[in-house]
């Protein structure tokens, strides 16, 4: 592998690194995440901001953590992450985030990320961050949709087996639904593994299939 120098790692930035670029994979869906979303409440009862947790899978933390080892310790520090973990960020916003709230079926937006980092453990690369909402939103009597996926598929989410989505500082008696995505049947899969690294915008027909590869967590206060 390429030993990537901070210049390097700043033009992977410009193409798009983390969800533009070829890494190790070949076919649709390039990257692998598994993920966990956070739904945090402020004091007045509202829903103020989306925090996510994703881990990557080992092939894509190995290629995207070349050469940041700066220190020759055979460990990833924060602080040795951190501007990769600034390149995760800003190249997301592109894609919104691969995070979609919607209040009565209307989408709403999120302000740049207020805190973001990446963790290296066993082998996995794990990026956490908060989305603030533009305007905290009240989820009483009214459903509360988070979609969590990618619609070009080239991004596997998949949540978490334990505790996939959690309220934080929530009101009594507010419940969350959790519903995982599906999985591409053969001749969608067949379809999708023709499409190339450099394709990242998939075909109208095609993102209304990769709708049901999106998490939905759906949360409601009485």
């Amino acid at each position: 592998m390429v030993n990537l120098s901070r210049a390097s790692i700043a033009l992977l930035a410009a193409l798009g690194a983390w969800f533009g670029a070829a890494g190790p994979a070949a076919a649709h869906p390039h990257v692998f995440v598994d993920a966990r979303a956070e739904l945090v409440f402020d004091g007045k009862g509202q829903i103020s901001a989306i925090r996510q947790v994703w881990r990557f899978d080992d092939a894509f933390s190995a290629f995207a953590t070349q050469g940041l080892d700066t220190d020759g310790d055979g460990k990833f520090s924060k602080e040795e992450l951190q501007p990769l973990a600034k390149i995760n960020v800003d190249s997301l916003k592109e894609y919104d985030y691969f995070t979609f709230l919607k209040l009565a079926g209307k989408r709403k937006g999120f302000k740049l990320p207020s805190e973001y980092w990446l963790q290296m453990r066993d082998g996995f690369l794990t990026l956490f961050y908060t989305l603030p909402l533009i305007e905290p939103i009240a989820a009483k009597g009214t459903a509360v949709e988070l979609e969590v996926y990618d619609p070009g598929y080239f991004v596997d989410f998949t949540l978490v087996e334990q505790e996939p989505a959690l309220l934080v500082g929530s009101p009594p008696g507010c419940s969350i639904d959790v519903h995982k995505k599906g999985e591409p049947e053969g001749a969608t899969a067949a379809i999708l593994s023709q499409i190339p690294a450099t394709e990242r915008e998939l075909p109208a027909d095609l993102q209304a299939v990769t709708r049901q590869f999106a998490n939905r967590i759906t949360v409601k206060c009485p």
